[in-house]
């Protein structure tokens, strides 16, 4: 099977090559999506969705090394998680899934989706949401709720927005991830406004990151997105400890076909510096955030 992998592509992931090294027992991609076409997007959603099933993701995981995946429920299908929950009984216990709901879910609603593996809430800024603008109160709200279950909130802003939203973020009751490195200009990087933002919500201790994205701002461009180095270096050593990675597989932002997700993982080793701090960054933040091992 491994010889097979290495003459045919992964769906929505282009090149041959493996990770440079071998990644460790219990790696985790910790930001993920699936598109299944058996279930219909929402009306709201004006692109067509890729094919990107469970089968075409275990293929990635063969090839980068990888057992252990985070669910995103995306835009796409709005506030129903049909496809998200399809997965992860698909993939079972090596998986866990973060929703995305409307501000008036109940606590029936929440607990199902708990009894399902959902370990988190998707708040999105940036893309087009079901019911229209998502607001600080919309998300403070969702923290509410979450925080009963011991649940985090996901979100997913734009730089400008995380730094208007900075005092609510910090208020928030439930710990706190922040996609795709919030989205920070390569060029800016550490020295930008959004950084000093993202580094002040690091130091309290109870805020993620999702080292996930990269292609979104470079300009660079792969396979090295050199000019995200700093970036990726400066946020790493902040807080290693509170680093995850994700391919964001299918890369539904940028060009079909155009991400190596093995170059992706290899971007990660050159941030990282030491494969222990990669190590830490694959296994042990997303074991501890979502609950990887427990019953």
């Amino acid at each position: 099977m491994a010889d097979l992998l290495l003459r045919h592509p992964v769906p929505h992931s282009v090149g041959l090559d493996r990770p440079s090294r071998r990644l460790p027992a219990n790696a985790c991609d910790s930001h993920m999506h699936i598109f299944d076409p058996r279930f219909a997007p929402s009306r709201h959603w004006k692109r067509q969705p890729p094919h990107a099933e469970v089968a075409a993701y275990r293929q990635l995981q063969q090839r980068l090394g990888t057992s252990r995946t985070v669910v995103v429920n995306p835009s796409t299908y709005g506030t129903d998680n049909a496809c998200m929950l399809d997965a992860l009984a698909q993939l079972g216990t090596s998986a866990r899934g973060v929703a995305v709901v409307g501000a008036e879910v109940d606590d029936a609603q929440l607990d199902r989706l708990a009894a399902q593996r959902v370990c988190g809430l998707r708040v999105n800024f940036v893309t087009p949401q079901s019911w229209g603008a998502t607001t600080p109160e919309m998300l403070t709200a969702l923290a509410r709720k979450a925080a009963r279950l011991g649940w985090h909130i996901q979100v997913f802003v734009h730089p400008g927005q995380l730094v208007e939203l900075a005092p609510v973020l910090e208020a928030l009751p439930t710990s706190l991830v922040i996609d795709h490195m919030a989205r920070i200009d390569p060029a800016e990087g550490p020295a930008g406004a959004a950084f000093a933002t993202l580094r002040r919500l690091l130091d309290k201790g109870n805020t993620w990151v999702k080292l996930s994205g990269v292609y979104m701002r470079s300009r660079e461009g792969a396979p090295a997105y050199g000019d995200a180095h700093a970036l990726g270096r400066a946020l790493v050593q902040a807080a290693p400890e509170r680093m995850l990675w994700g391919s964001d597989w299918p890369h539904t932002t940028e060009v079909p076909d155009t991400v190596d997700d093995a170059g992706l993982v290899d971007v990660l080793r050159a941030w990282c510096g030491d494969d222990g701090v990669m190590d830490r960054i694959l296994v042990d933040n997303p074991a501890r955030l979502y609950g990887f091992g427990e019953a």
